[in-house]
This record gives C-alpha cells, sequence and structure tokens, in this order.
C-alpha cells in the first residue's frame, strides 16, 4: 500500500445522541473506533484525536483537540501536528462513526488518489452525498489548507475542502450519527454471514473478560492468568549436584570420606581440600564444594577417588536461583493455566495465583424428538451428542456446570437466558434456525441480547449463533445436525475461551490438503481428515452430517477455504482425546 499516515477522529459532542461516546458504541461484536482502526491498519503513524483510551494500543498516538468538541477540523489540526513532520505523502482522515469501513475502504482511496491530479480524495457514500472525512489528502496541501485558516476552532470541514477533489463511490462509508442509524446498521449485521475468520476476531474483540479472582492452581484448569506470576523462592533453593556422583574440593585426587550426601537428606559437613563425598543428583553440596565429579569420570580405589584420564572437567553444580530469583517473571498475564504451568509455579514456591476462568458452562439440548434416556417412541431420536459434549468442551478447557433439555416451546428459553447465575457459557445444541420449532432467535431478541456474530458462512454449520446476555454469559448456538455442531464447537470454542479468560488467540494448526480440490465448494467447509503419511491432511470429500460416524478413525477437522485447489494450505481442529 503506499505510504500514508493516519488521523481518526474519535470525539466530537454526538448532540443528535444526547451526548453519548459514538466511536465506543458496539456494532457486530466491535466498536465504530475499532472499524476505524482496522481500515488505517495498514498505515504508518496512527493518531486518534478524542478523549484518551487506555486501551488502545501504546504505538497509537492519542491527542486531544483544544477545546474538546470544537469540531472536525481543530481535531483535524491537532492530528497533524502530532504526526509531525513525517515522510509519508498522504494523509488518511477517518471519522470513527462508521461501523463498516475497513482496509479495502482506505485501500481503494490511496489508489485513486495515486492516480488523481487533484489534492485530495473523498468516499461517497450510498447516498451520493460525499464523507469529507473519509478521505485521502496529500500531506502539502492539507497542511496549506489548515494554515490558511485564522482559526481552526468551530470550522466546517468545507472551509478546507480543495476546489477541485475525487470523489469514490464506496460501500460502508455511511455514518452512524442517530439513534436510527446504529439500529440499522445493527440489524444489518444480524442479517450478514460471517466467515470462520470473521466470526474469531468479533468473539476475540467483543466477548466481556471475566472478573479475575484469586485461585489455587491446581484447581483452575482452562483458566488463563490475570496478572502476571512471578516467583516466590529460588529455583533451585539452594547449590544441588546436577549428577549422581562426587562432591569434590579443589584438584584430585581426593580422600573419599565414608558419609553420603542425599537429595532430601542432611547436608554433609563442609569438604576440605583434597577431600571428596559420595552424592546424589539434587542432594544440596557441602561447603567447599568445587565441582561435582559424575560416576561415569570417577575411578575409586580403596579411599581415593581419581579422575579417569580423557574425561571432560565440568561443574555439574547447580547454582542457587540460576533458573529463577525471588521476583523473576515465571509467565505473563494471559498464559493458560496448563500443567507445565503448575509444576513451574510449584518449582518456585507459587501455588495460588489471580485468574480469570475456567469458563463454566451449562448444555442445553433442545428438541421434543430427543431422549437420552429409555426407549424410543415413535418420531423420538437418540440423543447422540449430548453425553460426548462434556468430554469435549473439558478438553477444550471449558468446566461443564450441567446438562438439561428444553421443549420445543414459544417462550421455553425465556426462563434459561434470565436465570444465569452459575455458568460463563450457555452453550445450546439446535433451535438456531428458522424453523416453526427454532426459538432462540427471538428469545435473544426478548433478552435484549447483543449478538455478536449472527451466522457463520460455512457448510456446515451455517445457522450458528453467538451472543452476550446482559447478565455476563455468553450464549453460543449450535445448529441440531450432530456433525455440525461439533465442527463449529470444535472451531470456535478455543477463540471464545481465550477471549472470556483472557488469553491470546490460539494458535492455528496449518499444513497442505492434499485432496482439497475434490472438497472445496462455493463457501467454506469443515470436514473430517487424518493425517497424510507424507504429512499434511486428506479430508473426507463426502460426510454425513446426522451422527457422528464421519469422525470415527480421523485425526480431526479441516476448514477448507472456497474453491481451494489440491495442496491448498487449510487449519487443522484436532479432536480432543
Amino acid at each position: 500500500m503506499t505510504a500514508a499516515d493516519a488521523i481518526v477522529l474519535a470525539g466530537g459532542r454526538a448532540s443528535r445522541m444526547g451526548g453519548v461516546d459514538k466511536p465506543a458504541i458496539v456494532i457486530g461484536g466491535r466498536s465504530m473506533l475499532d472499524a476505524a482502526l482496522d481500515a488505517v491498519r495498514e498505515c504508518g503513524e496512527i493518531v486518534v484525536v478524542g478523549p484518551h483510551r487506555p486501551e488502545l494500543d501504546a504505538r497509537i498516538t492519542q491527542v486531544r483537540e483544544v477545546p474538546p468538541g470544537s469540531g472536525p477540523v481543530a481535531a483535524i489540526g491537532t492530528g497533524l501536528t502530532a504526526l509531525g513532520a513525517g515522510t509519508a505523502p498522504w494523509i488518511v482522515v477517518l471519522a470513527a462513526d462508521m461501523p463498516f469501513l475497513t482496509a479495502d475502504t482506505v485501500r481503494q482511496l490511496l489508489l485513486r488518489a495515486n492516480e488523481s491530479t487533484t489534492d485530495a480524495v473523498f468516499a461517497i457514500d450510498s447516498s451520493g452525498r460525499p464523507q469529507y472525512l473519509v478521505g485521502v489528502w496529500q500531506r502539502e496541501a492539507l497542511t496549506s489548507a489548515l494554515a490558511g485558516l485564522d482559526a481552526l476552532v468551530n470550522q466546517p470541514m468545507k472551509a478546507i475542502v480543495p476546489t477541485e477533489t475525487t470523489l469514490v463511490e464506496l460501500p460502508g462509508t455511511t455514518d452512524c450519527d442517530t439513534e436510527e442509524a446504529v439500529r440499522r446498521a445493527r440489524e444489518s449485521v444480524a442479517a450478514t454471514p460471517l466467515t470462520l475468520t470473521e466470526a474469531r476476531a468479533r468473539l476475540g474483540a467483543g466477548l466481556t473478560a471475566l472478573v479475575p479472582y484469586e485461585a489455587d492452581l491446581g484447581e483452575v484448569p482452562g483458566a488463563a492468568l490475570a496478572a502476571p506470576l512471578v516467583a516466590a523462592g529460588a529455583l533451585p533453593r539452594f547449590d544441588v549436584s546436577a549428577m549422581d556422583g562426587y562432591a569434590v574440593c579443589g584438584d584430585g585426587p581426593w580422600q573419599l570420606r565414608r558419609d553420603i550426601g542425599f537429595a532430601g537428606g542432611a547436608r554433609p559437613v563442609g569438604l576440605l581440600p583434597g577431600e571428596a563425598v559420595r552424592i546424589a543428583t539434587g542432594a544440596h553440596v557441602p561447603d567447599g564444594t568445587t565441582s561435582v565429579l559424575r560416576d561415569e569420570f570417577a575411578a575409586v580405589t580403596g579411599d581415593t577417588l581419581t579422575r579417569r584420564p580423557d574425561t571432560p572437567i565440568r561443574g555439574d553444580i547447580r547454582r542457587r536461583g540460576e533458573d529463577q530469583m525471588v521476583g523473576d517473571l515465571l509467565a505473563p498475564a494471559g498464559t493458560r493455566v496448563s500443567t507445565a504451568l503448575r509444576s513451574a509455579a510449584a518449582s518456585v514456591e507459587v501455588t495460588t495465583a489471580l485468574v480469570r476462568g475456567p469458563v463454566r458452562a451449562r448444555i442445553v439440548m433442545t428438541g421434543d424428538e430427543i431422549r437420552s434416556t429409555g426407549p424410543l417412541q415413535a418420531g423420538q431420536t437418540r440423543d447422540s451428542i449430548g453425553p460426548v459434549l462434556p468430554d469435549l468442551l473439558t478438553g477444550l478447557g471449558v468446566q461443564v456446570v450441567d446438562r438439561v433439555h428444553l421443549r420445543d416451546t414459544a417462550h421455553g428459553f425465556d426462563d434459561m437466558l434470565t436465570a444465569t447465575s452459575g455458568f460463563d457459557l450457555l452453550l445450546v445444541v439446535g433451535a438456531t434456525g428458522g424453523g416453526a420449532a427454532d426459538q432462540l432467535r427471538t428469545a435473544l431478541t426478548r433478552a435484549q441480547a447483543r449478538v455478536v456474530v449472527p451466522r457463520l458462512a460455512m457448510r456446515p454449520g451455517g445457522s450458528t449463533v453467538v451472543a452476550e446476555l446482559p447478565t455476563g454469559p455468553t450464549v453460543l448456538g449450535l445448529p441440531g445436525n450432530p456433525f455440525a455442531a461439533i465442527a463449529v464447537l470444535l472451531a470456535l470454542t478455543p477463540t471464545l475461551v481465550a477471549s472470556r479468560t483472557g488469553a491470546p488467540a490460539p494458535r492455528a494448526v496449518r499444513g497442505p490438503l492434499h485432496n482439497a480440490a475434490a472438497i472445496a465448494g462455493p463457501v467454506q467447509r469443515i470436514t473430517p481428515a487424518r493425517h497424510a503419511p507424507e504429512g499434511g491432511w486428506l479430508g473426507d470429500p463426502n460426510v454425513r452430517t446426522a451422527h457422528l460416524a464421519g469422525l470415527i478413525d480421523r485425526d480431526g477437522l479441516v476448514i477448507v477455504p472456497p474453491n481451494a485447489p489440491d495442496g491448498t494450505t487449510v487449519e487443522f481442529l484436532p479432536l480432543p482425546a
């Protein structure tokens, strides 16, 4: 992309909306400020003009126009001053009140700017109205336009817009400056399916982190550290032998004493020059020890110890604190509580920590036709995924609180969505489509839930919905189809857990899919796969989605991009053991 710096306007009075903080309004799981910052992510220097926001990346410069709310021209002037005498020839200016801005919006503006001879390029919204706060300026032209005014305070944008400009009609450049506009934008988002990448981004930015608390690390698998973890003790606590052998003092030969140093036993008395004592790995070396002579390097004749010829001279002592000293960082905030973390923490006398999580889940199976136990009646089918969901969720770091069954009624979900104490995730299987018995979406509307992922542009799993309830829990609505439910569960849950516990997004496992062309279609697909002998995976071109038989003897799932050729690098989702 052409070199450009950016000014994002995130202040203003929002008088038409009662003075609310417009840039902070969340639409589709992200704030309008986040949308603007995402649009300029490929720019060099970025300045945000508006009230200070501590959550922003430290690499973003934050300034405030004086006086606050003195209009866009004053804000642009403040932003330009903060950018300083940069070398980028273009300045991108965006207002943070447009929820559908993208990086492609800025790319298209810069492309036209390079082709044009005018001083500035602005977007035209869908109504044909120029958006002077979605534009690209020649740096010198913007500097000159501002310098030509006697004052910047309360000036209209037309005071600096050049006589000749280039206008480009671009989607997503309609602003939201009224409550009605925000409502329409949210409805638009709710009707638009998301790719898996988009859905994960929404989950990462749009879910509320759990409240941190102090916990015993052994009792919170699946949680993440809410604060850095530091060593409370040194590791090792004292100088210890790194090998089975002999603690020696000075150069050999040595007079071998009869006492022995055991790990956890009494420390041998100090060594005098020329003395040695038998010692075990992990034992506290006696005072005066200069090194440990390991068994394979040692020769004993009577009470005399010597070093075997042609063996290397090594210390083989682990010194106090060589791995960790008191106060050293063991793990940063966000680190998942794993067996490795628990073990490392115990080694430095840490058994408790401030954590978020684990995410606690209630499983809700829906449908009058589903039966878990007992003989099936006419029209009923066996619940084939409810019994396995707890094991799958445990493998994904989720703690299952209980599993319930909900009948198909017009308002069956209402109590479920309001009585939410004791869990953080309501995992609903079924009732996510648009059929007569699919009541979850209308119930979420009645509960005033904030929809984060409205649907997925993926097969299977398109009817998936993710929302956040006003009381705090996340609702993950999975398709009732067994394979689709498990596929979406594996694809979204790790990101959901990371977002709620404050952990980093999970690292994806990627590799070649050798038969991608036989699987790929016009939309993203997810299908079972097995490891290929040469590395990578072989996916199943056809899978029956009404049961999980397709997962037998498979290693996991692969996410196949639309129209992918053979050998395409895909993401692999391992099946929890």
